[in-house]
Formats: C-alpha cells, sequence, structure tokens
C-alpha cells in the first residue's frame, strides 16, 4: 500500500466515525438507549485512533538523524500498537461498565426507532470506510489469504482500519439487535447485553491488533521470501565462498535493515572485494526495494573467524545509507 493510500484509507475512516459519534451521541442522549451510548464512546476511540495512526505516518517521515540514525519508521508500529492498548482500556472498558449499569439499573428506552434511524446511517457511514479500506487491502494482499496477508503484512495500516471497521459495523448490529429485543420483549436488560457484547467485540479486536503489531515494534525480520533472495542474490556472487547467516529487520513498514555474514572467496585484493560489495548492494537494492540499508561482515576463505586487519572494506562493509 503506498503512503498517499494509506492515508486516504485513514482518513476516510476518521471522517466517517466523527460523524458517527455525533449522532450517535445525540441518539442516545434522546433516547436513553445504554447501548447507543456505547457505540458513540466506540466511534469516539475510532476517531481519535485514525488521529493516531495519522500522527504516526508523519512521524514516521522524519529524516534521521543523530539520536536516531535509522529513521522514524517505527513510529508508525508504537502509535499503532497504541490504538490498540485504548480500544481496549477505553473502548472495550466503557462499554462493558455501562452495559453492566444498565443490567443493574434498568430504564426504559425512549422513541427507539430514532436509534434505528442512527444506526442505520452509521452503517452507511461504516460501511463507506469499510468499502475503502477493503478495497485496497484486496489490491495489497494479491494471492495471500487473508489472514496470511495479516501475518506476513509490515505495514499496519493495511489491516487495522478494516480491521476496526468490521468491529464497528459488527457492533452496530449488536447494538440493532439489542435495541429489537427489547421492544420485541419489553426485557430493558438486552440493552445492557448488547453493550457489554460490543464492549467484547472491542476488547478481542485490541488483543488481536496488539499481537499483530508487536513483532514489528520490538523488531520483527523482514518477510522470508525477501530473506531468501537476499541469500540468493549474495550466494550467487563468483567472489562469495559461503553465507553464513542474513539477519534483518523492519525500521518501517518499507524500510528493512539487513546485516549479511558471509566468507569472501580467497585471494581477492582490496579493489576486486570492493567491487564485490558494491555489486552486491546494488543488486539488492534492485530487485528487494524494501532493503535501503545493508551492512556486511567478511571473512576471507581460510579465515576460520572474521580479521581485523586494516585492509579497506575487506572485513566489515556498509552498504548504501538510510536516505536511500
Amino acid at each position: 500500500m503506498s503512503e498517499s493510500n494509506s492515508k486516504t484509507v485513514v482518513l476516510a475512516a476518521l471522517a466517517g466515525n466523527f460523524l458517527i459519534a455525533v449522532s450517535k451521541f445525540i441518539a442516545s442522549i434522546f433516547t436513553g438507549s445504554t447501548a447507543m451510548l456505547a457505540e458513540g464512546i466506540h466511534s469516539v476511540i475510532d476517531t481519535g485512533n485514525q488521529g493516531l495512526l495519522l500522527f504516526g505516518m508523519r512521524r514516521a517521515k522524519k529524516p534521521p538523524d543523530a539520536k536516531y540514525p535509522f529513521g522514524y519508521g517505527k513510529e508508525i508500529y508504537f502509535w499503532s500498537f497504541m490504538v490498540a492498548v485504548l480500544l481496549f482500556t477505553l473502548g472495550a472498558g466503557i462499554s462493558i461498565f455501562e452495559g453492566i449499569e444498565k443490567i443493574l439499573h434498568p430504564h426504559p428506552i425512549a422513541h427507539p426507532y430514532v436509534n434505528y434511524a442512527v444506526l442505520g446511517l452509521a452503517v452507511l457511514f461504516e460501511g463507506t470506510s469499510w468499502m475503502i479500506a477493503a478495497k485496497e487491502f484486496q489490491r495489497v494482499k494479491g494471492s495471500w489469504g487473508v489472514l496470511e496477508a495479516v501475518r506476513r503484512g509490515k505495514d499496519p495500516n493495511k489491516f487495522l482500519v478494516l480491521f476496526e471497521d468490521t468491529a464497528a459495523i459488527a457492533g452496530l448490529l449488536l447494538a440493532a439487535a439489542g435495541l429489537a429485543l427489547v421492544q420485541i420483549t419489553g426485557i430493558e436488560l438486552f440493552d445492557g447485553i448488547a453493550s457489554i457484547g460490543i464492549g467484547l467485540i472491542l476488547a478481542f479486536s485490541s488483543i488481536w491488533l496488539a499481537i499483530e503489531t508487536k513483532g514489528l515494534l520490538i523488531g520483527e525480520a523482514a518477510n522470508q521470501y525477501v530473506v531468501a533472495e537476499i541469500e540468493r542474490i549474495v550466494s550467487e556472487h563468483p567472489s562469495v565462498a559461503r553465507v553464513n547467516e542474513v539477519p534483518t529487520m523492519h525500521i518501517g513498514p518499507q524500510y528493512v535493515l539487513a546485516n549479511i555474514s558471509l566468507r569472501f572467496k580467497s585471494g581477492l585484493s582490496g579493489e576486486e572485494l570492493q567491487e564485490a560489495i558494491a555489486g552486491m548492494d546494488r543488486q539488492i537494492k534492485q530487485e528487494c526495494p524494501t532493503v535501503k540499508r545493508i551492512f556486511i561482515e567478511a571473512e576471507h576463505e581460510a579465515d576460520k573467524a572474521p580479521a581485523h586487519s586494516d585492509d579497506a572494506d575487506t572485513h566489515k562493509e556498509e552498504l548504501g545509507d538510510a536516505t536511500s
């Protein structure tokens, strides 16, 4: 997903959630529905979440500096994790609390058809946002399945907005079901039960999102096919005798750091080593566009451990730069 497309998806979700939140709170005040109040809280949290995502996207674009030489790409992972935390603590917690309060102290719902009208508008707004996010997610996931695309994806914006909108629509349907049951049976407890159900949906959503972003936040490796491609390029180079390992780490959704440990064949001059390293650098970055920074720990074929002589560029090389 390109940055512009990611921003469009988040902005669409933010606008939709803001309009929905206003209408839900008005309906809650007018009718006294606790489920509608929980849904209003849910929409406020979602609106704030989109704001945090936009803030994280802007922060992630900051260039590297002395304090953060690899840039600020992980900002998007941090703020995505914060979205999951807020969704759990505020969204789920308040919805469940309000639901319990309604069960313990039930009160009638006035003008229920106002709630239905607001819920219908909310489904329309959320559905529009969901379709935008789903269309973009379908484009970027390619032939992967949904779960596989989420697991392999390194940009939380690809799935976070879509998953939030899916949870929101499920909550709207649950709120409508609770209101309908209150009307049909006259049992006001169903409104509180619906609010608790909405809270549980939010809790599940937040835990799932936290799990998906945790690995990226602490330093998840690049996808295996990227690592395999790097290994192939390096191992096929005529100057390389053996590839020891290729540890990688995502600094941002489109920024991979690679540290290649390899052994060069013996008899190569310093100039030949430099040319070999420069050639591998170019090829890796050409065939693996997300790899932006590369380090090579190199040793000669006859060495048992990495050498530490002063022969420039033959034993430990840094390829590329943080801004390439």
